[in-house]
């Protein structure tokens, strides 16, 4: 039986739990040792590392293995694209939702709740719906309307909250008092689904990248990747690390305002609006660990404005590719990481969702 454990206390923790019994602290489990040489080479999905995984596959809608891109027209030749909003429900979250919905599904759970600004609510009305679990998703009343369209066509109850989107955590954790609370944020079982990014970029590329680009509210994307290249150079299947580049909106910037403040946890922030809803994130709960990754992998966060949100928007979308506003984040910055980064070896930017949930205005 898949076991948790808690990092503060220790304690052990089932697999249905989203934060130690005990003492309410973040969860982790022990992985298996990633298996290079047991790759699955014809699964075109992240099942391919199916050795490496804490769970059998009961249910997949084919997720993973998303395109890794050149950039056209861009002043350095390095710079590349994972299209990770080419995904069944067109976000990256369906990677961590795949690994938990299993998890929950071969434990018997059959109902869940879950709160989400939009990619990860809708993420999991779709596997709770192919595996044949009731989910309830607590969203904010601001989410776009693309997004709790997506959750009400496979079947959730979507329950707006008014208010900031702490609002809906706190009506999500009422509800989670009753029922599994199968949440993005706290669950180790989703960070494991997120490591696979990874081992498809080190087989895309040969090697790992120089650095990565990655839009940061809670931080899942960001630690799956540092967390997959870490047992990636564990196995010997690498020898160096990327550096880590976290991008946050100015309206809400906890990780940046400590990694310029050299803090060691993210520091607490006024909740402000922005068009990146999807990293509207005032208090990331594995804050403390992105910025470590950051600090050692010699990275560097940044906080960028909406007015350069929709600029990046637009020259991603004359690149041919539409994403969400969220995901053009990462555009803003590339000069300045391409001025850090003097490395040979590729730039990733990370495109988290699919702008066919959320135009720009």
């Amino acid at each position: 039986m898949l076991t948790l454990r808690c990092t503060t206390c220790h304690a052990s923790a089932p697999p249905t739990a989203w934060r130690c019994p005990a003492c309410g602290g973040v969860l982790d489990l022990l992985l298996p040792t990633f298996q290079p040489d047991a790759i699955e080479s014809h699964e075109a999905s992240l099942w391919r590392y199916a050795a490496s995984l804490p769970v059998k596959r009961t249910v997949s809608l084919g997720e993973g293995f998303t395109p890794l891109v050149p950039l056209s027209h861009t002043p350095d030749p390095r710079v590349m694209a994972k299209l990770e909003f080419a995904m069944p429900t067109g976000s990256f979250k369906d990677r961590g939702t795949a690994i938990s919905i299993n998890v929950l599904l071969q434990n018997g759970v059959r109902e869940v709740v879950e709160d989400s600004s939009g990619n990860a609510g809708a993420s999991l009305a779709a596997y709770a719906a192919a595996a044949g679990i009731r989910a309830r998703i607590f969203t904010p009343a601001h989410a776009a309307e693309g997004k709790k369209q997506q959750m009400r066509i496979f079947g959730a109850d979507v329950v707006e909250v008014p208010g900031p989107r702490r609002a809906a955590s706190e009506a999500c954790l009422r509800a989670a008092e009753e029922h599994v609370y199968a949440s993005h944020a706290w669950s180790p079982l989703h960070l494991v689904g997120l490591m696979t990014c990874a081992w498809e970029l080190w087989e895309q590329l040969g090697d790992a990248p120089t650095a990565i680009v990655c839009p940061v509210g809670q931080g899942g994307l960001f630690l799956g990747l540092w967390r997959g290249f870490q047992a990636l150079r564990a196995a010997g299947c690498i020898t160096r690390m990327p550096r880590m580049f976290a991008v946050q909106s100015t309206a809400c910037a906890p990780i940046t305002t400590a990694w310029y403040l050299k803090e060691p946890d993210p520091i607490q922030v006024i909740e402000g609006t922005t068009i990146a809803e999807g990293i509207r994130i005032a208090q990331p709960i594995r804050g403390r660990e992105v910025l470590g990754a950051i600090r050692s992998s010699g990275g560097a966060a940044f906080a960028v404005s909406d007015e350069a949100i929709r600029a990046a928007h637009k020259w991603l979308a004359r690149r041919g590719l539409f994403v969400e506003p969220t995901s053009a984040v990462v555009g803003v910055p590339l000069e300045e990481v391409c001025e850090r980064t003097r490395e040979d070896g590729a730039i990733v930017l990370m495109l988290t969702g699919s702008g066919l949930k959320y135009g720009i205005t």
